[in-house]
């Protein structure tokens, strides 16, 4: 399965550049993304390799406590086609111009995150389908071993059951429900007809509840229809499982949800006046700049013209007057990173991204436009304005 970057709650999130990462061992990199092993991966090796075991007992009961080996080998190879499944999609993904930020194994097999914005439908449903188009390479190819029968029953054994597994998480991924492979496509797909990736997000999370629920569904509906009771430990098994997809299908409702009450937020309106000094201007400079041009902040410039510090007027207003001539811009800015503006045209969740990657560096931000400084905007009114949009594009039940 693969993570693409979701909406942003709000402006006080942390940088993108900071993107977090699962807690686990580093097992190397992949393109440019580190490969986590996740705790939760040994809790699903070892499940797996007690479930795996009684197959082995009877096809080889005189392996005694070697049918253990056997099973761990089978889950090896299995979690090495997840592994595969998830380089797939890194590939693809930063082919196609996205920041992969990790690929991890967990519990549920894994995941594969990364960061930028996916500009065409088509690209959603490359990244997602590769993954499982993988495994089903890798049952075609484990199916070919197991009929040409080289080596031993224990290989055999290996290649069916790796032939068997990697069909099923191939075809599984790709059932058309987010938060798997499939739900992208089907993402992509209403996108490519709307014209609104957001809506597309919803009905696919939608339709990944219903997956969901289904499964459980026929857990139960099944056997009772052939008129038997139906099995404990499968019932569990689709509970498990079901509560695992309607987590990740609601959570990709609110995301969509998110989106489309953000996406009429602009910062056109958001706009504050401001007034330019250079960077040997004094806070005198400072001072009257703010008042000629009613600025509640001040940008400060490099020669090139690119902000590199904002001045707050109450800061300037705290210097005693006989001292704004002598002291210098410096002294009363905030240090702003290199690149630090939102730009004039960003509205919706770019205007968020914009401004959450720089929120923990100023509460005040320069607004540039065409190469220059154009006002100012405030964090928190950035953060008003979202918020004001979610509440009233919220729906309940939603």
């Amino acid at each position: 399965m693969t993570q693409p970057p979701p909406a942003p709650a709000g402006p006080a999130g942390p940088p993108d550049r900071r993107a977090p990462r699962s807690r686990g061992w580093v097992l190397g990199r992949v393109a440019g993304a580190p490969v986590v092993v996740t705790p939760s991966w040994g809790i699903a090796a070892v499940v797996l390799t007690v479930l795996f075991a009684p197959t082995v007992r009877w096809y080889q009961p005189h392996l005694g406590a070697g049918i253990y080996l056997v099973a761990f080998a089978f889950v090896l190879l299995l979690f090495g086609s997840v592994f595969l499944h998830e380089v797939a999609h890194a590939l693809v993904a930063r082919r196609l111009g996205h920041r992969v930020t990790e690929l991890a194994l967990t519990v549920w097999g894994g995941h594969t995150a990364y960061t930028g914005t996916t500009l065409r439908p088509r690209d959603g449903v490359w990244i997602a389908v590769v993954g499982p188009l993988t495994n089903l390479v890798l049952a075609g190819g484990f199916w070919l071993l197991f009929e040409a029968r080289a080596g031993s029953d224990i290989v055999w054994l290996l290649c069916y059951a790796a032939a068997f597994s990697n069909a099923f998480v191939g075809f599984f991924n790709l059932i058309p429900g987010l938060p798997l492979d499939g739900g992208q496509v089907l993402e992509s797909a209403v996108w490519a007809a709307t014209g609104s990736r957001d809506r597309g997000t919803v009905a696919a999370g939608w339709t990944g509840r219903v997956v969901a629920v289904g499964f459980l569904v026929v857990a139960l509906l099944v056997p009772l229809a052939q008129g038997r009771q139906p099995d404990l430990v499968t019932v569990v098994w689709a509970a498990v499982i079901g509560s695992f997809l309607w987590s990740g299908a609601s959570t990709a409702v609110r995301v969509g949800r998110v989106r489309q009450a953000v996406a009429h937020v602009d910062l056109r309106g958001l706009v504050r006046p401001t007034a330019v000094v250079g960077t040997g201007a004094s806070a005198a400079d400072v001072a009257h700049g703010a008042r000629s041009t009613g600025a509640w902040a001040v940008v400060v410039v490099d020669p090139a013209g690119s902000p590199v510090a904002v001045v707050e007027a109450p800061t300037v207003a705290a210097v005693p007057p006989e001292r704004l001539a002598s002291t210098p811009v410096g002294a009363v800015a905030v240090a702003l990173p290199a690149g630090a503006a939102v730009d004039v045209s960003a509205r919706g969740v770019e205007l968020v991204d914009q401004v959450a990657g720089l929120a923990r560096s100023a509460t005040v931000l320069p607004v540039v436009g065409q190469g220059r400084v154009v006002g100012v905007v405030m964090v928190a009114d950035v953060v008003g304005a979202v918020q004001h949009a979610r509440a009233a594009g919220r729906t309940p039940g939603t």
